[in-house]
């Protein structure tokens, strides 16, 4: 039986690392930010879970913030990047399992030829009447499953 890995996904934090999040992300063991993280604080208190793979969103400014690259490749294939739209990588060819990013602040998941294109939504301040959300990614050998957990409404 394989052993499970458990990924934390989180993006559009903003400066805002809910108390919600921190217990979600518990005994992940890897974190990947997809960007518009806001502040440096959120990813120290994030690499006090698990290590932390971060990009750069469009609202990432400041010299912090330079040093985190506009893409990332984490944990086993996952390509990481701020907006999908951005996308200039075949994820296939290059080998990827899952596609990571933010943006739109929506939670969303979908397959395309293998491929699992996340966004786990933001896990920040509210926006409009968005969900406030973040996503745990469980890989058991070559099975990958994506969650998503409600900020709002976790306990």
């Amino acid at each position: 039986m394989a052993q499970i890995r458990r990924i934390g996904l989180i993006s559009d934090t903003h400066g805002l690392l809910r108390p919600e999040a921190v217990r979600a992300l518990a005994g992940v063991e890897l974190i990947v930010h997809a960007g518009d993280v806001g502040a440096p604080a959120v990813l120290d208190d994030l690499r006090r879970i698990a290590p932390v793979v971060a990009v750069r969103g469009n609202v990432d400014r400041g010299e912090w913030a330079q040093a985190l690259p506009e893409t990332a490749v984490a944990g086993p294939g996952i390509f990481v990047l701020h907006d999908v739209h951005d996308l200039h990588v075949d994820p296939v060819a290059a080998g990827h399992r899952a596609v990571v990013s933010g943006h739109s602040h929506k939670p969303s998941l979908t397959e395309r030829e293998g491929v699992l294109y996340v966004n786990p939504g933001a896990a920040g301040p509210r926006r409009f009447r968005l969900p406030v959300t973040l996503a745990i990614l469980e890989i058991e050998g070559p099975e990958w499953a994506v969650r998503f957990v409600d900020l709002m409404s976790s306990p």
